[in-house]
């Protein structure tokens, strides 16, 4: 069975009605869109055959229709395809305490909640990749370094190094000084076996030093971050009846507090981004599609903010399934585009 361009018009008026009313929708109310201009009998055969191609169900006996996870899927999709934008200028409200990066955060997070009705979260930038900036070995003892590796991203990790044999004075600036030279500027993809070979060939020895050394640097590269998060508006949740449930309420909002949870929520892999803005990764996920068991009644919306190259952070947005995905989608571009031109004077 084909979804033509009635079908589509018509489960396009479901939803947006039952956006509007969070109640299920029946023929007569479709009947009465001034755009449809169709008989209540005709809506009513076109919906049996939405419902049997999976974009609608009826929740009970003699209900109407509400839109399922697949229908809200071909909604938002075709939604974002056509997306045009407009909303007011965020210019003045984020230049305002913006010396801070999270005044900034703190300040976007309210504002999203505020402005959408719905729960808020943003992290902290990250780095995609981080690189090595400086390297200092110093003696602790005749039996120890202390080893002091620094990464781009200002991340300082010390650790003491057992020594097998005594390092002199001579050879650890000489270790130091190779260390430096060689490795400043490099990720951990970058620091391959001719590179190792080429830094104890220049010493000529120190060769478990050396492993030690580049241990820690390994660690110090691949090691996980959690960033901070900033939230607000979670009590919004409440507000919307099909997630008043007390068991799943109170699992979202206790989610609400877990850094870690927000932090693999809105790091959810997926290739849904939006055509038309794919610098900003804005992505929709329904239902099931978070990935997470607390959040099957609810929707979120995410996009990515770049303050230079590999340095990013995420924005997200919850609500109910029916949230108004014109208004949350067309607000996170406004402020993403405000941002991009935020970060360009920093």
């Amino acid at each position: 069975m084909e979804l033509d361009e009635r079908k589509l018009k018509i489960l396009q008026a479901i939803i947006r009605t039952y956006l509007e009313t969070g109640e299920p929708v029946g023929s007569r109310t479709i009947s009465k869109d001034a755009d449809m201009h169709l008989s209540s009998a005709t809506i009513r055969n076109e919906m049996s055959d939405l419902e049997d191609m999976g974009y609608i169900i009826q929740p009970h006996t003699s209900a109407g229709r509400i839109p399922s996870d697949k229908g809200y899927r071909l909604y938002v999709d075709t939604m974002l395809e056509a997306k045009s934008a407009e909303v007011e200028s965020l210019k003045e409200e984020l230049d305002e305490k913006t010396d801070k990066m999270d005044v900034l955060l703190k300040q976007i997070a309210k504002f999203l909640a505020t402005n959408t009705n719905y729960a808020t979260m943003v992290s902290a930038p990250r780095y995609q990749s981080k690189k090595v900036k400086f390297i200092q070995l110093t003696a602790v003892d005749e039996e120890s370094l202390l080893a002091v590796i620094v990464l781009d991203n200002h991340y300082v990790r010390n650790q003491l190094i057992r020594l097998d044999s005594t390092v002199d004075a001579e050879r650890l600036t000489k270790l130091n000084f190779i260390l430096n030279t060689t490795l400043i500027g490099l990720d951990v993809t970058e620091m391959n076996l001719a590179i190792i070979q080429q830094i104890k060939e220049q010493m000529g020895g120190d060769s478990s030093v050396i492993d030690s050394v580049l241990e820690i640097i390994g660690v110090a590269l691949t090691a996980e971050e959690d960033p901070e998060v900033y939230t607000s508006g979670a009590t919004n949740i409440l507000k919307y009846p099909e997630l008043m449930d007390k068991s799943s309420a109170a699992e979202i909002l206790n989610a609400f507090e877990e850094k870690k949870v927000i932090n693999n929520w809105l790091e959810i892999p997926s290739n849904r981004t939006m055509p038309s803005n794919e610098m900003h990764d804005i992505q929709v996920y329904i239902g099931d599609e978070t990935q997470v068991d607390s959040m099957k009644d609810c929707s979120m919306v995410t996009a990515t903010y770049r303050i230079h190259e590999g340095v990013y952070g995420k924005i997200g947005i919850v609500g109910p399934k029916r949230m108004n995905y014109d208004k949350v989608v067309g607000t996170l571009q406004s402020l993403m585009t405000q941002l991009d031109d935020i970060f360009k004077d920093k």
